[in-house]
């Protein structure tokens, strides 16, 4: 009999490719999602998609019933949230596993930062819920670099003068797969770092080699501009943004890979494989 995997936050970009993976290895696959329409318009017919939201309890149980794990790609504003709410019923209802996407940053010495109070909170709850678990920490994925380079406008707020082991969002749904598979995989806090590091400068200027030939710089914005834009235009997508950045631009990539590599085999894709699957698929 197939085992089912709920995945909370299927729509996304780290979700979308994990439910891609864990149908292609045999599972079956159901999304919670609180737009079914917008959901269907994203994933092919290899999920079932079920209405409700993560933050109701009656809807989260419905979706659990009858499933060996539950996959949490959520982040923003629930993340903390539904991780707690999964841990909360995972037992109750004969949930085997639970794996859950944290960050290469999440580190007691960086509680200070909203999001990975957030994060370490939910990684609690799920540690101590009694399921078997396991928690990836991936660093950033090559998938965000169009975000920085739209409309062939490059752009950067600070400097982040910090090398990324970038990793594709193919390998982390590979690894997340595996981990269903492989006992050894329970109960593991795993580090996730693609075969190259290299600053977010250098790997927007490589992509855009690729995309946008025609560009010869990258707009670098000072992190004080942006807050100070963001104050004057009451534009809290820019306060954010800046925010956020703020802290990568310190925040460093914490652990070591290693028994992720071991265990669930280490990420293979480099910036330019990925570049070209992408310029061949056309998107």
């Amino acid at each position: 009999m197939q085992k089912r995997i709920l995945i909370l936050g299927g729509t996304g970009m780290l979700g979308k490719p994990v439910i891609q993976q864990l149908a292609e290895d045999g599972f079956q696959v159901r999304v919670l999602s609180r737009n079914i329409e917008k959901a269907k318009t994203i994933i092919d017919g290899s999920a079932e998609i079920v209405k409700g939201d993560v933050t109701e309890m009656d809807n989260l149980k419905s979706a659990l019933e009858g499933c060996h794990g539950v996959h949490v790609s959520v982040g923003g504003k629930v993340d903390q949230v539904s991780a707690e709410n999964v841990s909360l019923l995972a037992k109750q209802m004969g949930i085997e596993q639970i794996t859950y996407i944290s960050g290469a940053t999440v580190h007691e010495r960086n509680r200070w930062f909203s999001m990975v109070e957030q994060k370490l909170n939910a990684e609690k709850a799920i540690r101590q819920c009694g399921v078997p678990f396991t928690i990836f920490c991936p660093t950033w994925p090559m998938e965000q670099l169009p975000r920085f380079s739209k409309g062939g406008k490059p752009s950067l707020l600070g400097e982040q003068p910090l090398p990324v082991h970038w990793f594709a969002a193919s390998d982390l749904a590979r690894m997340v797969s595996k981990a269903y598979q492989e006992k050894a995989a329970q109960n593991k806090r795993f580090y996730i770092y693609g075969p190259e590091a290299m600053t977010m400068k250098t790997a927007l200027e490589r992509y855009c080699s690729k995309f946008y030939p025609a560009v010869n710089n990258i707009r670098v914005i000072p992190l004080w501009l942006a807050k100070l834009m963001s104050l004057i235009s009451g534009n809290e997508k820019l306060k954010f943004a800046s925010t956020l950045m703020g802290y990568f631009n310190e925040a460093a990539e914490t652990g070591d890979p290693s028994e992720a590599n071991q265990i669930l085999g280490a990420p293979e894709t480099t910036l330019e494989a990925w570049m070209e699957t992408v310029k061949n698929k056309g998107e």
